[in-house]
């Protein structure tokens, strides 16, 4: 199998905003020396101007959901043109304390080529992806996909 690494790199600062605690800015850092600046979600005293680590959650479940529909749309003779996702999660109240207890993905997909594609391909597509997804196999919250032809 494979491993995967970050890095996390937090120091000590002064909050902004709230001088009586600290800063929740720290930076994430990836292949190829890409840098992301990440704090905390606003609700939780995190600075606006930074990715949260929720967003990053998912992020990295549309991500994979569409790396899969890609491969399996190509292994099918599609053409896909370009593709669009606007995901949002939802951070509530769950049995163990606050977790994100549900993801929506809303893909955009549009198709170029001979073949073309219905809903009901489509949406088997998406399934397909879904199943495979390597995030979503990991994570608790439930996942559901609008597919709009």
């Amino acid at each position: 199998m494979s491993q995967h690494k970050s890095e996390i790199s937090w120091s000590y600062k002064e909050h902004e905003l709230e001088k009586e605690t600290y800063s929740r800015n720290h930076v994430v850092s990836l292949n190829g020396g890409q840098n992301v600046n990440v704090s905390a979600s606003v609700e939780f005293k995190g600075d606006e101007r930074c990715a949260d680590p929720e967003q990053m959650l998912i992020s990295a479940l549309a991500s994979c959901h569409m790396l899969f529909f890609l491969a399996i749309a190509e292994i099918q003779g599609y053409r896909v043109e370009s593709y669009k996702d606007s995901p949002v999660g939802f951070l509530e109240k769950s049995d163990g304390g606050m977790a994100v207890t549900r993801i929506e993905l809303s893909p955009r997909v549009i198709f170029g080529g001979d073949k073309s594609i219905d809903e009901k391909s489509l949406t088997r597509l998406h399934n397909s992806a879904h199943r495979s997804c390597f995030i979503r196999n990991s994570i608790k919250a439930d996942v559901s996909i609008k597919v709009v032809l």
